[in-house]
């Protein structure tokens, strides 16, 4: 490798896809990423798959390979370590598509929150780490384009590749401060998280600002999003692509009934009204016509109601929680979340053993935490006692 240049090796066969994970089958770690095409696609799919040993690199195709069972063996065994940075996504994307399951995984952004790091991109750790700079023009590239420029695979190869020693530095770092066990413990939490689809819950739930629209307007939205949606999944476009949330959101606020009015606003561009305008129209039309007894109320989240003991209990815990995480040099949220801590105290364990009950309080927690935690809430107790 000279500077930024790396070589690897491109795979686009089955024969040389089995031939590498013949090697890939003998190493002890192998850094992992990969490319998606979400940005560019209403129904995305993983268009590259980056592999690093410490002395090669393959880049696979697998929309020209696509089936990749023959890297299952490799994936799936404990004696290999497999390093990926930010893996939640990728080891949704393997399973989903390939039924790759992932053992012995060592996630670097996981090990660089547990360091207490602030920049934990990986692009920013390189520079840091390694002088090495990406080449930012291919971070929003279509990845599902065929052929592929060569500065783009090496662009994509160069991530994989860097993985093992920044592996290899992190976990040195982390056992200096005795944190490895936990981010393994976590690491391994992490390999068993599966695809979920999509939610039926209405679309307007993921717009910012619909929360305060009246029922009449949230109706409006909610045809509009579905005609997006639609629209999107007929197209294979990503629905930003289509259409962008503000003026839907703008939409349904002014609700035009003609034409005219619509390129009067400022909503969409005369592009855009010439593609949608009518359609739009008749969804307006259609959600106006809507009963006031049908209209869709935004949901409107109701905190639990926290028995005063409960609420001294979360008040000790956070500031034991902020005190501790300071000394440690790491975000409070990671040491233990607001969630966690609330299923502690209302659950109040007055044993390290009760603690197993809580899902999420994960071992590293009860043993390196736990008395200090018990020790906490019985604060809880003698402020609620005041």
């Amino acid at each position: 490798m000279d500077g930024n240049k790396i070589s690897f090796e491109w795979i686009e066969t089955l024969p040389r896809l089995e031939e590498a994970a013949r090697i890939l089958g003998q190493a002890k770690i192998i850094g992992v990423d990969l490319e998606a095409d979400s940005m560019y696609h209403y129904f995305e799919k993983v268009c590259l798959l980056q592999i690093a040993t410490e002395s090669a690199c393959y880049v696979v195709d697998p929309l020209a390979v696509r089936d990749l069972s023959a890297l299952q063996p490799v994936f799936s065994n404990p004696r290999i370590r497999k390093v990926f940075h930010g893996a939640d996504y990728d080891i949704r994307s393997l399973h989903r598509h390939f039924r790759l399951e992932v053992e012995n995984l060592f996630d670097t952004q996981l090990a660089c929150l547990f360091l207490g790091l602030r920049e934990t991109g990986l692009e920013a750790l390189l520079r840091s780490r390694f002088q090495v700079e990406l080449n930012k023009k291919y971070q929003r590239a279509d990845w599902s384009q065929r052929p592929l420029y060569p500065e783009m695979v090496e662009y994509a190869a160069m991530d994989s590749r860097y993985l093992i020693p920044l592996a290899l530095v992190l976990e040195k770092e982390l056992e200096e401060k005795n944190r490895l066990s936990w981010v393994e413990e976590e690491c391994q939490f992490l390999s068993k998280v599966r695809f979920s689809p999509p939610s039926r819950d209405p679309l307007y739930l993921r717009v910012k600002g619909a929360s305060i629209l009246d029922p009449r307007s949230l109706a409006v939205l909610k045809a509009l999003l579905e005609f997006r949606e639609a629209q999107a999944q007929k197209s294979d476009l990503p629905p930003f692509k289509v259409l962008g949330n503000e003026p839907l959101l703008e939409l349904a606020m002014k609700k035009p009934l003609r034409l005219e009015e619509m390129e009067t606003g400022k909503a969409l561009s005369g592009k855009l009204i010439q593609r949608y305008g009518t359609r739009l129209l008749q969804e307006i039309h259609r959600a106006m016509s809507i009963p006031d007894k049908d209209l869709p109320v935004y949901p409107r989240k109701t905190r639990p109601d926290l028995s005063s003991s409960v609420r001294q209990r979360v008040k000790a815990l956070k500031t034991w929680r902020d005190m501790r995480a300071k000394s440690l040099g790491m975000e409070p949220g990671i040491l233990l979340n607001n969630a966690l801590i609330q299923d502690l105290a209302l659950k109040n364990p007055r044993s390290i053993k009760e603690m197993e009950e809580i899902p999420g309080l994960k071992k590293w927690r009860q043993n390196q935490f736990g008395r200090e935690i018990l020790a906490a809430q019985a604060r809880g107790h003698k402020g609620d006692r005041k």
